[in-house]
């Protein structure tokens, strides 16, 4: 259902980005629209995890270099039946974790070393084992496809809005091509939100299923979105379209609301208790509201604490 949910979407982001070029540029502009989609997508295709790790400044280690959380990941990977992905680190004491790649033979998973700082070993595998299901689930290939298609509908209405609008003496038309400018982001947007959103319960439960611990990635994401919304993120800052990609947001959003990132985190551990209930997980659910404070404005977040880590490349406490 998943599956033939973010296909529709994505379908109507291609669909909206022809009709923009359309109201723009008429057949000719919709034709070169879909051309433009298909050459972005397709670089994409070959070039989303350089460019993404490269955009973080993204390390590679190995068993000698990182010996424990590369481990960590091996076990993980065996486990859920995939290849090896390659293991990077970001020096950034923003916590958070991603994966990239175009298909699980292509694929990285990458941590911060905020992340593997304030963590400990149970949760570190709750998260990886969450990216992991990323890969499995093939969401990082449609998440940088629509992110692309999103950002070549904003760049298209910016050209509209210059050139198209301007050069067009009937005024029906006019008025068309500025809805399109306008309303053509907005909804992509709002399409390229509730693609992501949708994938995040799909990685959590597989990240559940894989690590057998779900209430460790329960209390991973607790630790993670208290960290996350108090900790700056040069990279979200400088591209916003990055929020996206990390398994908390990069910057501080409110709720399952229309423009968030991802899930509210109180709902991704209620899934979560639910899925060890069904798995028949006897052991007590970690106490989330010993754990928090009250924040200004009235929002409640778990309290962490930096230590050292035998996962954390640095040592740091």
């Amino acid at each position: 259902m998943n599956m033939l949910k973010t296909t529709m979407l994505l379908a109507a982001l291609t669909a909206l980005f022809m009709a923009l070029g359309f109201t723009i540029g008429g057949t000719g502009g919709a034709m070169i629209a879909l051309v433009v989609a298909a050459g972005m997508n397709l670089f994409t295709f070959w070039n989303a995890d350089s460019i993404v790790l490269r955009m973080h400044g993204a390390r590679e280690v190995d068993a000698q270099s990182c010996p424990e959380f590369v481990g960590l990941v091996a076990g993980l990977a065996r486990r859920a039946n995939l290849p090896m992905p390659r293991v990077y680190i970001i020096d950034s004491e923003h916590p958070n974790a991603f994966a990239t790649g175009r298909n699980p033979e292509n694929a990285a998973v990458a941590a911060t070393t905020g992340l593997l700082a304030i963590l400990n070993r149970d949760e570190i595998e709750g998260v990886m084992a969450h990216e992991l299901a990323h890969v499995r689930n093939r969401d990082t290939l449609i998440m940088t496809m629509t992110a692309t298609i999103a950002g070549a509908i904003s760049m298209l209405a910016n050209f509209g809005m210059f050139f198209g609008a301007g050069r067009d003496r009937d005024g029906g038309q006019v008025l068309a091509t500025i809805l399109a400018v306008f309303v053509a982001p907005f909804a992509a947007m709002i399409v390229q939100l509730a693609i992501s959103r949708a994938r995040e319960y799909g990685a959590d439960r597989g990240g559940a299923e894989i690590s057998g611990k779900p209430r460790a990635l329960a209390s991973a994401l607790a630790k993670l979105a208290s960290g996350a919304a108090h900790t700056p993120n040069p990279v979200v800052e400088r591209n916003p379209a990055a929020a996206a990609l990390y398994i908390v947001p990069g910057m501080r959003r409110g709720g399952d609301s229309l423009f968030a990132t991802h899930p509210a985190t109180e709902n991704r551990i209620a899934h979560l208790e639910s899925i060890a209930n069904e798995m028949g997980i006897l052991t007590p659910s970690p106490n989330f509201a010993a754990l928090s404070e009250r924040q200004p404005g009235g929002t409640s977040v778990p309290r962490t604490r930096r230590r050292s880590s035998a996962l954390d490349p640095h040592g740091r406490g």
